[in-house]
């Protein structure tokens, strides 16, 4: 079975090891056909401490690592410019 992997935004890099990741997807509405952008976070685990927000990261599932980190860091795409 292969890992999930989610690309999405570093929205919070307040906590220790830890950062909120927003990935975003966008689906059709059943009934109006419109299409919406749904925002799901993530808790992922960043063990060098290199996510600062604003960055777009790679997030893999890994083991449970607390209550509700399941997700690891895999890569950084691009840097924000702040």
């Amino acid at each position: 079975m292969a890992t999930k992997e989610r690309v999405g935004l570093v929205v919070s890099n307040k906590m220790e090891k830890t950062v909120v990741v927003a990935v975003e997807s966008r689906v059709q509405h059943k009934k109006y056909g419109k299409i919406m952008v749904r925002t799901q976070r993530y808790k992922a685990h960043d063990e060098e401490i290199k996510c600062k927000e604003g960055d777009r990261v790679i997030i893999s599932e890994t083991r449970l690592m607390s209550r509700t980190k399941r997700w690891v860091v895999a890569d950084i795409l691009s840097s924000s410019e702040i």
